[in-house]
């Protein structure tokens, strides 16, 4: 904090640049937002998610502090150039009595913007008296452009230890119950999560969630409030098949609840089945699937036939070799290499993809959730492999959700 008071001095000149960063929710956010608001400070503040070019930047910047009418003074496409002579111009208009702030939320994708962005913001205490605050998931050393800047003043924002978290979680309590109750619950809900996730909104997300069953033999009169042990035996399997949904937030608490009420209806021939048969999957980890389960059960030079444009015709009689009259999916899924995978993915996938890091985490996380084997030793980095998992009755479920025939693109039914 005293880091921090010595970058907020409103009545002298602050330092230019602060870059703050530390994990998803450790209070980045909320702390910069209730220091200036109670300091009454002077600032803007830009989310870098919203604002997905330059220009909105600067508009958003000149509007917080200038108004309407000097954002209206930019031009259509404007230039670094362009705001610095209208931030200028503003300035000697309207000198500012104490240091003005700029807020940037989601920093981070300032690296993906012009190269001199970044190091312009850092210097515009040149300028006026202003400090520009970069907020950002990532550290620093990953963050510095390669062209060179002003160094910020650093500032680290660790994450909650598990008794910071008992305290944030147990204040959402619920009104029907004691303190007490909910704090215990709380407890044993980190005692499951704490160990694979810290995000304090994810954590917040499965207390609501997992709540109600909680309650459930508290309020059919099984159990007592205090009888923990009890509680908790109850609510243990539960918690496990909730931990297959960590970070897969495409489920509500309405949806999940319902998949919980199916499962338990479910015939004996079906409850063999693993949870995550039921566990609604994002939106590019469906096609991934898909593309796994096509280059799995697909010959690879198949690919040029289903996936690339004017191909020319290509007959099945000519194409199918003598030993290649079993059905593929009698033999079973073939191992695929990672690039292979992608290229199906981005050509079946209805939207133009980037290749991120959240594709490939997507990837890692249909491992972890065994749709998905990975079949190359971890020393193979450059090239690994993996095999589809699931059955063709899943992939079918899964297509019909995103509209894709995926019967159209199986070699085996040609």
């Amino acid at each position: 904090i005293s880091h921090l008071e010595f970058g907020l001095l409103p009545q002298q000149y602050s330092y230019p640049s602060l870059f703050i960063y530390g994990h998803r929710a450790s209070g980045k956010s909320h702390v910069m937002h209730v220091l200036l608001k109670e300091l009454e400070l002077p600032h803007a503040t830009v989310s870098c998610v919203e604002c997905v070019s330059a220009a909105l930047l600067f508009e958003q910047v000149l509007l917080s502090f200038f108004g309407c009418e000097a954002a209206s003074l930019l031009p259509r496409s404007p230039s670094l150039s362009d705001f610095v002579r209208i931030y200028r111009q503003q300035c000697s208009q309207s000198p500012a009595k104490q240091t003005r702030y700029i807020v940037m939320e989601k920093a981070e994708l300032l690296r993906d913007t012009d190269a001199n962005l970044l190091p312009a913001l850092l210097r515009l205490q040149e300028l006026d008296n202003i400090t520009v605050i970069l907020l950002s998931e990532i550290a620093w050393d990953k963050f510095r452009p390669n062209t060179g800047c002003f160094e910020p003043l650093l500032l680290h924002f660790p994450d909650y230890s598990k008794g910071e978290l008992q305290q944030i979680l147990s204040q959402d309590r619920h009104p029907s119950y004691s303190a007490e109750f909910y704090s215990s619950y709380i407890n044993i809900l980190l005692g499951v999560f704490y160990s694979v996730c810290r995000d304090l909104r994810e954590l917040r997300h499965l207390a609501a969630l997992n709540f109600s069953k909680f309650c459930e033999p508290l309020a059919e009169g099984k159990v007592k409030e205090t009888d923990t042990h009890k509680l908790w035996r109850n609510i243990e399997p539960h918690l496990k098949k909730a931990m297959q949904t960590v970070y897969l937030r495409e489920v509500s608490s309405v949806q999940w609840e319902q998949m919980q009420q199916m499962e338990e209806k479910e015939t004996g021939a079906l409850r063999g089945l693993s949870a995550h048969t039921h566990v609604e999957l994002p939106y590019y980890s469906k096609f991934l699937l898909i593309a796994a389960y096509l280059a799995s059960y697909n010959p690879a030079r198949t690919d040029k036939r289903f996936f690339v444009k004017h191909h020319g015709k290509i007959r099945k009689t000519n194409f199918l070799k003598k030993n290649e009259k079993t059905s593929n999916h009698l033999l079973g899924p073939k191992p695929f290499p990672l690039d292979r995978l992608l290229a199906i993915f981005y050509s079946v996938v209805d939207s133009r993809v980037a290749p991120t890091a959240s594709i490939f985490s997507q990837i890692s996380s249909l491992v972890t959730l065994q749709l998905l084997t990975q079949v190359s030793h971890d020393d193979q980095l450059d090239a690994p492999k993996y095999k589809c998992a699931v059955s063709m009755d899943f992939i079918c479920a899964i297509s019909r959700t995103v509209n894709f025939d995926i019967v159209k693109y199986l070699y085996d039914f040609l």
